[in-house]
């Protein structure tokens, strides 16, 4: 930029001749065309004073929103403890076998803690840890933990957006778990990892290997993903009118019974899941077959088997669905939950054939439609905030 006009009206830069000489701190202006040279000195001056002064802004205003950014974080995952209350309200059912189910499932309701911990490396920008509704004895079982990964705009700052949380696979490393966590942050909004119970920060020695103990896991597990929405809904920047829930695999089934105590999700969202519990059990091959396999050692099988699974049994509540609100991910070449198991839950459901996708896909070869099922998924929570605006 030119801050300085010759005589012939040409643009020249607004750098300080080398010829000038300074005394005391003052430039001389050389003799003969004194008010040109003045000009031109002035021009040069004002030329290194803007910049210096817009150079100086620009990198106030630079770190200003940096630091605004970084503080604007910082507040969203300050160490704190807050108080939550429980929103479970599990109507009563005409239907005596689905009121028995929920008998044995929901809880008193009451007001509870929920703290906002330093995230461990790579496991999100906060953890957030609440107690769970069932008592096990298990202090270190018995405390919920949650990844939070929070929504952002370009410029990383955290915002105010709707939430989903994820109820991950059987495995222990949760990689799925946290590939769809990523993913809903990716797409700007914030997702909630929940730990089951025996996995991850809630993890003290073995598994329960035993058919009594599975079926109160996975009661406790129900009860913990229906209290994760009303702990998330207190944090800062979450979108409490809009938090949806998603589960794959052995999280789709503990999410099914959850999603039929009541309707507090707004949406629900089951990947490679599915009803008839015992079924699974008794015929599904690979993963299905490896807890069959553990029963059996255990002495459980047949009625007995099927008896306890019964308690936990997602088809007995899914009438209660929100049919409009609830869409089903299954593979129609799944030998793990085989596709009469997600069929049987979509019928009990009353879920249509737009709310039902079929893949062609099996248990693990599903991963690939993972972009297809976030999009998906994102699209439909978008479009429930919408709805209810």
């Amino acid at each position: 930029m030119s801050f300085c006009r010759a005589s012939t009206g040409s643009c020249r830069s607004g750098i300080v001749s080398r010829n000038r000489v300074i005394e005391q701190g003052q430039p001389k202006i050389p003799a003969g065309n004194s008010r040109r040279s003045q000009r031109r000195w002035d021009g040069s001056l004002s030329g290194i004073v803007w910049r210096l002064v817009s150079g100086l802004a620009v990198l106030s205003f630079s770190l200003s929103s940096a630091l605004a950014v970084e503080s604007a974080a910082q507040s969203s995952f300050a160490e704190r403890t807050l108080t939550a209350r429980d929103s479970l309200n599990c109507r009563a059912d005409s239907n005596a076998d689905a009121q028995a189910c929920l008998t044995g499932l929901s809880w008193p309701v009451q007001e509870f803690d929920v703290s906002i911990q330093p995230a461990k490396e790579n496991r999100g920008d906060a953890l957030v840890r609440f107690p769970s509704p069932i008592d096990t004895g298990n202090a270190q079982n018995d405390r919920v933990a949650l990844e939070w990964y929070a929504a952002r705009d370009e410029s990383d700052k955290v915002i105010v957006a709707p939430a989903v949380v994820v109820v991950h696979e059987s495995g222990s490393g949760m990689t799925v778990g946290r590939l769809f966590a990523r993913g809903f942050q990716q797409r700007g909004l914030h997702a909630f990892l929940l730990h089951l119970p025996h996995y991850g920060e809630r993890r003290a020695g073995e598994r329960p290997r035993d058919a009594d103990n599975l079926v109160a896991s996975i009661r406790q597990a129900v009860a913990d993903v229906r209290r994760a929405r009303d702990a998330i809904s207190v944090l800062p920047d979450v979108d409490a009118s809009n938090i949806s829930l998603q589960g794959t695999s052995l999280g789709g089934f503990v999410s099914a019974t959850t999603a039929g105590l009541d309707r507090g999700y707004h949406g629900v969202f089951l990947m490679l899941a599915g009803g008839d519990l015992f079924d699974v059990i008794q015929h599904g091959k690979r993963d299905s077959a490896k807890v069959r396999e553990r029963l059996e050692a255990a002495g459980l099988t047949g009625e007995r088997l099927k008896e306890l699974v019964y308690h936990i049994e997602p088809n007995r509540l899914a009438h209660r669905y929100n049919a409009n609100r609830t869409w089903l991910y299954s593979g129609t070449r799944d030998t793990v939950v085989p596709p009469r198991s997600s069929e049987s839950l979509a019928k009990a459901a009353g879920l249509t054939t737009t709310h039902h996708i079929r893949m062609t896909a099996d248990h693990y070869s599903g991963i690939i439609y993972l972009p297809f099922v976030l999009n998906h998924i994102t699209k439909k929570i978008v479009e429930l905030n919408r709805a209810a605006e």
